[in-house]
């Protein structure tokens, strides 16, 4: 495996690739990898000839400059990890080599950033779909792997690429959890032993109301209220449990067909999103 640091370098390495059967597959990661992202990898691994992985903390997505600075970075242990699963290559950037001059040009997906995380993280999906375009157009790989616990940003990744028609198959790879349910993500680390024991709550809330729309209800403001009644706790702040349609994440009045239920909570400091599809 290479760990490559510039641009010019990678470029150079995958021009010297030969994967016309299977191609190039991708996997953009901000680092602190976990089982979640090894699953990623995995798929890539098994499904193309060369597996490239960023690890590149995106400050142009952190809408807090704290939680920029206290994410964690263990590039040592995420690389040895990377190497452990088959990659290729780990393209590890610097800030001044993914923007070496202020940016001014910018991707803006509408309609599918306007709720959930869009609404509580301005300029968040700007920031990710600028830097995932500039990823894509760097490493130019044939296939993309996104992981479905973070399913608006897939949506929007999904969406930017069908609408800029741009040649790369982007893979949805499903949500890797503890054995109580809960999604894994960074973030865990910063919980508490009590916020920890807190946190499946977000995962049974969600399940919850799947079995509702299972069991026959089509009405998404009692199903959600009902799911909420499961996070009433003083030491959990929610943010938003909605229930969207899958592609454009906008909210249904009625549920008619397959729907994301998604939910983002505080627990303490510690942020954390998770969503099930459900219909």
């Amino acid at each position: 495996m290479q760990i490559l640091r510039s641009i010019r370098e990678l470029r150079q390495q995958l021009s010297s690739i030969d994967a016309l059967r299977r191609g190039v597959g991708f996997v953009p990661t901000m680092g602190a990898l976990h089982a979640g992202h090894g699953r990623l990898m995995e798929t890539s691994v098994r499904e193309t000839d060369s597996t490239v992985v960023s690890i590149f903390v995106n400050p142009s997505q952190f809408n807090d400059p704290g939680d920029f600075a206290r994410y964690p970075r263990p590039f040592d242990t995420d690389a040895a990890f990377c190497e452990s699963l088959g990659a290729s290559i780990v393209f590890a950037p610097s800030e001044q080599e993914m923007y070496p001059e202020p940016q001014q040009t910018f991707v803006d997906v509408a309609r599918v950033t306007e709720r959930l995380e869009g609404a509580f993280r301005p300029g968040h999906f700007r920031g990710v779909a600028t830097v995932v375009m500039k990823l894509f157009q760097i490493v130019q790989p044939d296939r993309a792997y996104f992981g479905e616990k973070d399913a608006q940003q897939l949506a929007v990744i999904r969406r930017m690429v069908a609408d800029l028609n741009l040649p790369i198959e982007i893979v949805g790879v499903a949500t890797v959890r503890d054995p109580d349910g809960l999604a894994l993500s960074s973030r865990n680390q910063r919980l508490t032993p009590a916020q920890r024991a807190l946190a499946p709550l977000l995962y049974q809330a969600l399940q919850l109301a799947a079995s509702r729309i299972a069991q026959g209800s089509r009405d998404p403001q009692s199903i959600e209220q009902e799911a909420l009644s499961v996070l009433a706790h003083p030491e959990i702040r929610v943010e938003y449990l909605e229930i969207v349609d899958p592609a454009f994440m906008q909210p249904v009045d009625r549920i008619e067909g397959p729907v994301r239920i998604a939910v983002a909570a505080f627990l303490g400091s510690t942020r954390l999103i998770d969503n099930v599809l459900a219909g």
